[in-house]
């Protein structure tokens, strides 16, 4: 097989016209590696972009291995881009055959072609345009199962139902075949205008053979068949039958479906029971911001500030059932609400703040404040925290001095379960209350905390719980057991690594910021990291986090509940490409980290 050949099924090379290939294949050279050869150390200057044709490669770093590439797997490539020096060495794991780019061709190539550069810069995607009516889809727009009545249902019946459904129109149905729609406004208009009797069937005032779509309309055939016949409700017919029914409402929910409108609707919010019908609402908008070509940053602090304005409203409603509180109280968040990077999955993880005046008479009114807003998330979807990491449980629900000596007694004695919840407490952030009462906690404790170096030996160490999914084969390792067995966990192993590498940087730095990029951005600025290992770990992140999102809107479109388990067959060979050199990034600046370096 010659190079070119070899080279048309390696991406990016395959995408490259016949002619050009042939052009760009003739640059490389053929080379043998026996078994235990070192291809180039970490410090070398690197020969070229090396492309495995046979064999296999072992990636190391400091004798621990990073990665085993196959055939069509490349390398050396983050060498070349920073100033063609080796960060890591390549030993040859077996007999292998590898065709070579030399180094002043490789950068002439990425100058010169924007899709080569993308792919070995591991540039960021495009934004794209949000997605309109007219790249939507009527599945995405319409209610499913509508709500249906038959043709001999009595008006007044049929009344009942849209009042008590509080819905604008039922769709009348006879042996499963479509025969009308009735709406308020015809109540309205010709009934009770007309002097009509209610007893009377709905066939008789309904409107008959109703405008329909198929499920494979667009968003802007809906709009255009309203316009133009003056509906407020068009029914999506498919060829076994009724699949929905789209409303104007409908319409402008998805065209208005923003954080802020939700915002608006849940800090006026009656009751719980509402709160939990506008929450129901969050995948939707994932789905859509994620559509729009927006950062994992700006996702997920939109989708917390939405859980933000839940809890306040929550809070609000039980001070309104129980009075008003007898001392100042502060609720925090911790956890991914804490560092506002929840997604479309997320459990509850909080506590409360009590002002030191707290007498044990008051410990009545908080409890019933914690469990009326614990019960409330978690019927808004926040569900329990399994390791009741909550309000609702007595021990983080104490007076100042109490947290103030929670954190001196993890930091002394940092035992395995300090170690934890110190990880936690770190991220803490307030919601509502008396946000005073938090003002000079964070600063102390991390200074207390950088200052006791067996401390912070203890939280790198465990820090490094949570591993990248690197494996032996092309560079990426499954899960092997339970339900979520062949997929990639992209919490567990994939954002929880970085988030906990940043959390020691905060802490090494005494960093303000909770959130993950800002204490990467701030630990880049503060010369925690060096300036190349910091923004190879921005990007390594920034593209991990984002393909968590993807995966996650791609289950909502397709209906089903977003989690963070992802097969890797959901993503293109370009694809796997570069999150296994993110993984590989994520890795190196773990072992940095434990040499107590955390640069690159």
């Amino acid at each position: 097989m010659t190079s070119a050949e070899f080279l048309s099924g390696v991406h990016p090379w395959s995408t490259l016209p016949s002619d050009e290939l042939e052009r760009l294949a003739g640059y490389f050279a053929e080379q043998s590696r026996s078994a235990g050869e070192v291809i180039y150390r970490a410090g070398d200057q690197v020969e070229g972009l090396f492309v495995i044709s046979d064999g296999t490669v072992e990636v190391t770093d400091d004798g621990e291995t990073l990665s085993r590439l196959g055939p069509r797997n490349a390398f050396g490539e983050r060498g070349l881009l920073r100033d063609g020096i080796a960060q890591v060495t390549a030993v040859a794991a077996s007999d292998i055959k590898l065709l070579m780019l030399p180094a002043s061709r490789f950068l002439e190539i990425i100058e010169a072609d924007s899709a080569f550069r993308d792919f070995f810069r591991h540039a960021p995607p495009k934004r794209q345009s949000p997605p309109g009516l007219a790249e939507t889809r009527v599945e995405r727009l319409m209610t499913a199962d509508p709500i249906t009545v038959g043709t001999q249902t009595s008006i007044v019946d049929a009344a009942k139902v849209l009042a008590e459904r509080r819905i604008s129109s039922v769709l009348v149905v006879d042996d499963g075949a479509l025969k009308g729609i009735l709406t308020v406004r015809d109540i309205s208009g010709r009934v009770v205008a007309a002097g009509l009797d209610p007893e009377l069937p709905v066939a008789t005032v309904m409107t008959p053979a109703p405008v329909s779509l198929p499920p494979d309309a667009i968003g802007s055939d809906v709009l255009h068949a309203m316009m133009e016949r003056g509906i407020g409700h068009v029914p999506i017919v498919g060829s076994d039958g009724l699949k929905g029914i789209v409303s104007q409402t409908d319409l402008t929910r998805f065209q208005a479906e923003t954080s802020a409108s939700l915002v608006g609707e849940i800090a006026h919010a009656a009751d719980v029971p509402a709160l939990a019908a506008l929450t129901g609402r969050i995948p939707e908008l994932l789905a859509q911001l994620v559509g729009a070509g927006n950062r994992h940053e700006v996702v997920t602090r939109l989708i917390t500030d939405v859980a933000d304005v839940v809890t306040r409203r929550l809070l609000a409603l039980a001070e309104a059932d129980l009075g008003p509180p007898p001392i100042p109280y502060l609720w925090l968040a911790c956890g991914s609400q804490g560092r506002s990077e929840q997604t479309g999955t997320s459990d509850q993880d909080n506590c409360l703040f009590l002002d030191d005046s707290f007498e044990e008479g008051h410990e009545a009114y908080f409890a019933a404040l914690a469990q009326s807003v614990s019960d409330g998330l978690n019927a808004c979807g926040y569900v329990y925290c399994p390791g009741d990491m909550m309000a609702t449980n007595p021990r983080w629900r104490q007076p100042i001095n109490v947290w103030r000596k929670y954190f001196t007694g993890w930091i002394e004695k940092p035992d395995p379960m300090a170690q934890m919840l110190a990880s936690v407490m770190f991220d803490l952030r307030p919601i509502g209350g008396a946000t005073e009462l938090h003002a000079n906690l964070q600063a102390e404790t991390l200074e207390a905390a950088s200052k006791n170096s067996i401390f912070v030996a203890h939280m790198v160490s465990n820090s490094l719980k949570h591993t990248p999914p690197l494996g032996l084969l092309r560079g990426l390792a499954t899960l092997r057991t339970g339900e979520h067995r062949n997929t990639l966990d992209m919490k567990l192993n994939g954002v929880v690594p970085v988030v906990d590498l940043c959390r020691i940087y905060a802490l090494r730095g005494r960093l303000a910021p909770v959130n993950t990029r800002a204490r990467l951005e701030a630990a880049r600025a503060a010369g925690l990291v060096s300036e190349t290992g910091g923004r190879d770990l921005i990007d390594a992140y920034d593209l991990i986090a984002q393909t968590r999102l993807k995966h996650q809107a791609a289950q909502v479109r397709r209906g089903e509940r977003p989690d963070n388990f992802m097969p890797p067959a959901e993503l293109s060979e370009f694809e796997r490409s570069h999150l296994r050199n993110a993984f590989v990034v994520v890795r190196q600046m773990q072992l940095a980290a434990t040499q107590g370096q955390g640069v690159l």
